[in-house]
């Protein structure tokens, strides 16, 4: 038995989900608005409202805009699977392919924005309130939301499908908003994925955002969310995760695809956590840590840097060099403890070439502390870097991520500290020699080395 509160888009009166779901929420949601009017009714009164969409292809071609709190949007099955292999595969093979599409619970979305429209303009889903109290526990959960094409850049490579660009965002909430909820989504091909402003007890948990220009972007300034158990990946020009302006965010137990131009970046974020995650880039850069970011706990993370093994995007970076740092800190007293940060790269393709690749560098600030971190650098050799061009994007990346019987050790800089960085304590994280800093301002102590 369902309730008046119970909506099911493809029994609702108005519109036809499949051409136009955004037509048929937005009438529901008008809907919800128009009966529940009542804000104090035997202690209650504004109860809100599910929104069911069952498993099937739904296009949006009207912005869905909510605008009322304790709204639950779900589905039934994320529906993931790779755009970016089948874009990459020959048009020829696809009728050998048993999936061409997204599938689950799926929303097309065909918004086309232009170049000079606002930010939120290709939102699927764009949340807006003023006023008071902040508009409160809406939840967007188990259905896909996908961008369906990628457009050309400008660039000249005449590589549409991998640029990353199409203006258009799955989840945008630009209010002040609390306690919102986002699960079990899948969320592909799209330029942003979820962005949100002046977030507070925001939760974004089992996901999957993955070939997406930037995956999840915490903007404006916000406090006491979570950002757990995701698998997530973003393009070479954007964000995998990043957060301005926060206090008090968990980011735990995420396992971050390659391809991003970084895993983790903050701006001015403050008494965070960032733990137990499982870190994989192509690039430097991998976190990044800029304006003034302080007391941050990074502990008992797995990084990993290699290059990437998959033959179309390999022409493709973030346009940083090996000298920028895997870990690149600006900020003070932040601790970065107990991390494991391999590098595995061919010194051909180390840049500015000859130079040593930095791990940790520390940019500016003081009083971080570094300790315990356990640094692994190596070289692959020649037949190690070939061994993949004709291989599938999984076999390619499988066997990059397998392939350490052939791998020596790489002459690395674990850490730099710049003149603007001071008052640091840098302990067991590095040998004697794989240390830049300047021992009269910076406590060291060099991890034990057998036999000295």
């Amino acid at each position: 038995m369902t309730g008046k509160n119970y909506y099911d888009v493809t029994q609702w009166n108005v519109g036809d989900p499949c051409e136009d779901i955004g037509e048929v929420i937005n009438s529901i949601i008008f809907d919800i608005k128009k009966r529940q009017t009542a804000t104090d009714i035997n202690e209650g009164g504004k109860p809100g409202a599910v929104i069911y969409i069952p498993p099937g292809d739904y296009h949006l071609r009207s912005q869905i805009v909510i605008d009322i709190s304790y709204l639950k949007i779900k589905g039934s099955g994320h529906g993931f699977v790779s755009s970016s292999i089948r874009f990459n595969t020959p048009a020829s093979e696809w009728k050998n392919l048993h999936e061409l599409w997204p599938g689950g619970s799926r929303i097309l979305v065909d918004l086309s924005p232009a170049a000079d429209d606002d930010e939120h303009a290709g939102a699927a889903f764009y949340v807006k309130r003023r006023g008071e109290p902040r508009i409160s526990s809406v939840e967007f959960a188990d259905f896909c939301i996908d961008g369906l094409h990628f457009v050309d850049d400008g660039s000249g490579k005449n590589d549409p499908e991998n640029t990353y660009v199409n203006g258009k965002t799955g989840i945008y909430i630009e209010s002040p908003h609390d306690s919102f909820r986002i699960t079990g989504m899948g969320l592909i091909y799209l330029e942003h994925g979820i962005t949100t402003y002046y977030s507070d007890a925001l939760t974004v948990h089992d996901n999957f955002i993955a070939e997406c220009g930037n995956c999840l972007e915490l903007r404006g300034a916000g406090q006491a969310s979570k950002i757990t158990d995701n698998l997530m990946g973003a393009g070479y020009k954007g964000y995998s995760i990043y957060a301005q302006n926060f206090g008090g965010l968990l980011i735990a137990a995420n396992n971050i695809f390659p391809r991003g131009a970084s895993s983790l970046h903050f701006s001015g974020v403050v008494r965070s956590t960032v733990t137990s995650n499982r870190f994989h880039s192509f690039y430097p850069g991998m976190l990044v840590f800029e304006n003034n970011c302080t007391e941050n706990l990074v502990s008992a993370n797995h990084f990993l840097r290699d290059r990437e093994p998959w033959p179309p995007m390999q022409t493709y970076d973030n346009g940083l060099d090996d000298l920028y740092g895997l870990l690149h800190i600006n900020g003070s007293h932040n601790s970065i403890v107990a991390n494991h940060i391999s590098e595995t790269i061919d010194q051909q393709y180390i840049q500015p070439s000859g130079s040593k690749p930095v791990i940790v560098r520390l940019v500016s600030g003081q009083g971080n502390y570094l300790a315990s971190n356990h640094i692994v650098a190596t070289t692959e050799t020649a037949d190690t870097q070939t061994a993949a061009v004709d291989a599938s994007c999984f076999t390619a990346q499988v066997e990059a991520l397998l392939t350490t019987d052939r791998l020596t050790a790489l002459d690395v800089s674990a850490v730099v500290i710049e003149k603007a960085s001071r008052h640091n304590t840098i302990l067991d994280s590095a040998s004697d020699t794989e240390v830049v800093m300047d021992r009269t301002v910076n406590a060291f102590r060099a991890t034990p080395a057998a036999g000295v």
